[in-house]
């Protein structure tokens, strides 16, 4: 979790503490300064009197006096506010003091860490820098954003993280760039230990000596940090081509609902032979077309990877994202495929990431594991994060879950007297539960499977209707952390789903009491995922 304070705290004084970019307020500031500039331009504009020149007179002076006094301030708070902000990092946390007039100081525990992004806006890019958010397990806006770093920095400052986050000890030597003026001298970040991992023991699979492409050699010093963490290396698993993703948005409800709203108020407009009817659809295409477009900025040149430390992500038009998830923090798993989707057998999978689905700037694309694939894509994407459901047959368990109706081998299914509460779906609402995860299905029109292992179950819930109870039915629910997954089955026999509340109960508790640390980059288990992957081993190929 992240712990936030406003009051002084004494850190340990071993640490040293190291200040963001200095481009930083730049990138930071700019859309404000900009949204300031543009106010007072149309303030200036309508203040005018009718046909007047603005350039006329002594009036152009002030108005440029007022942009730099505007400009001038904000450089200077923004100055100020850098000047403030700094960071450490030892072997438990990450520390972030900010604050002006109000200081700030805030502490992610890395055993709570969740997911690593590295993240460059449009302007960012520009000057080759990026931010680094660390998503922690805790209440809302619980992450931590380091930046803007070098995009170099970043990435290796990254590496260190997760494998900080994962129990390796990772030696260094002191830092001698960027430390800020007063701070107590002390050990670099990562200070050696005893139990320190040799650089060469880092990755999984081969040992990395420093000579890679883009290794830092020992000695070297990163951007502000001295890191002696190569980045891990990665196994590509798949990518999702642009032409696919434009198909998949045409393919789509939102898409149909704005074609047929314009051409009828085209149709509207050329019976009517008003042209100002066409106005009328502003607001609809707007929000319908921001939101088509949201989702192709976001998820272009979507690629996925399986690595030591977790799998990464890469995505983003206008802003870049990469993330890194470690598999065994995944909470949920949800597979949708909407009508239009169904005779490409085209599949999106999302997922719940203690963090992710509180974050601050309001997206929801950090827990999209594949915006679209084919059916084999996307159950390699649930084996990334779930490789082993605990059945001795898993593909034929997920196939009945994505497309079966009625009870099969491995699912038990609602009753034939909830088909008068729901006459499209009642025949594949059910339920599986395999050796490690409790597997559900729902929906006919868009179809929905959702998978949660046994030790992420967060609490169960039962809920029943008036005409839920005179049928003798009652919805199941499974409570996950916040994201877009949210695990129930309507409709099941009341008996059904209240043995199914008591034995799920045992089953999470049994998996939590077993359940070992979650020390993803281990060296067999890396090895084997990527033997697996390349073998095509538990997706179908």
């Amino acid at each position: 979790m992240t712990e936030r304070s406003t009051s002084p705290e004494s850190p340990p004084t071993d640490l040293t503490w190291h200040r963001v970019h200095p481009v930083t307020p730049v990138v930071r500031g700019w859309s404000v300064i900009a949204v300031l500039l543009v106010i007072v331009g149309n303030r200036t504009l309508e203040g005018l009197p009718e046909g007047q020149n603005m350039l006329a007179g002594n009036g152009w002076w002030q108005v440029l006096g007022a942009i730099l006094v505007i400009g001038l301030i904000g450089l200077g708070y923004s100055a100020l506010a850098w000047r403030m902000t700094t960071y450490a990092i030892d072997d438990e946390s990450v520390r972030l003091h900010t604050g002006v007039l109000f200081r700030q100081q805030r502490k992610a525990r890395l055993d709570r860490l969740q997911a690593v992004d590295i993240v460059q806006p449009l302007v960012a890019r520009l000057f080759g820098l990026a931010e680094l958010k660390l998503e922690v397990a805790g209440g809302s806006d619980s992450g931590i954003k380091l930046g803007f770093l070098k995009l170099d920095e970043a990435n290796h400052l990254r590496a260190e993280l997760l494998a900080r986050a994962a129990g390796l000890r990772l030696g260094t030597t002191p830092s001698r760039a960027a430390a800020v003026p007063g701070a107590p001298a002390g050990g670099a970040v990562g200070s050696p230990a005893v139990g320190d991992v040799p650089r060469g023991d880092l990755v999984a699979g081969a040992p990395v000596d420093g000579a890679g492409a883009g290794a830092p050699g020992v000695g070297d010093v990163v951007g502000h940090v001295h890191l002696d963490a190569p980045e891990a290396p990665e196994q590509p698993v798949m990518e999702v081509p642009p032409g696919r993703l434009i198909w998949s948005l045409i393919r789509t409800v939102a898409m149909i609902v704005l074609v047929v709203a314009v051409l009828g108020l085209i149709g509207v407009a050329v019976g009517t032979r008003e042209i100002g009817t066409l106005f009328t659809a502003l607001p609809l295409v707007l929000g319908v077309g921001g939101y088509l477009f949201g989702r192709f900025t976001r998820e272009f040149n979507f690629r996925s990877a399986i690595s030591p430390d977790g799998i990464r992500l890469r995505h983003g038009l206008l802003e870049t994202r990469s993330q890194t998830i470690p598999p065994g923090r995944v909470q949920a798993i949800r597979l949708t495929q909407g009508l239009l989707w169904r005779s490409a057998d085209w599949w999106r999978v999302e997922v719940n990431v203690a963090g992710y689905g509180q974050s601050s700037d309001g997206t929801t694309n950090n827990s999209v594991l594949l915006p679209v694939g084919t059916r084999d894509e996307a159950l390699g994407a649930v084996w990334l994060v779930l490789p082993d459901l605990g059945t001795a047959d898993p593909r034929a368990l997920l196939d009945e879950a994505l497309s079966g109706i009625d009870a099969g081998a491995h699912f038990t299914t609602a009753p034939r007297r909830a088909r008068i509460l729901d006459p499209l779906s009642w025949r594949r609402n059910g339920f599986a539960v395999t050796g490690r995860a409790l597997v559900l299905r729902r929906g006919r029109l868009v179809r929905r499977v959702e998978i949660v292992p046994h030790e992420r179950t967060q609490s169960l819930g039962l809920e029943q209707g008036p005409w839920q109870r005179r049928l003798r039915v009652a919805t199941f629910a499974v409570h996950s952390v916040p994201g877009p997954v949210t695990p129930s089955v309507p409709h099941l026999d009341e008996h059904v789903a209240g043995a199914l509340m008591d034995e799920q109960a045992r089953r999470a508790r049994e998996a939590r009491a077993h359940a070992g640390p979650e020390l993803w980059m281990r060296r067999d288990e890396v090895a084997a995922a990527v033997e697996r992957i390349e073998s095509g081993e538990g997706t179908g190929d």
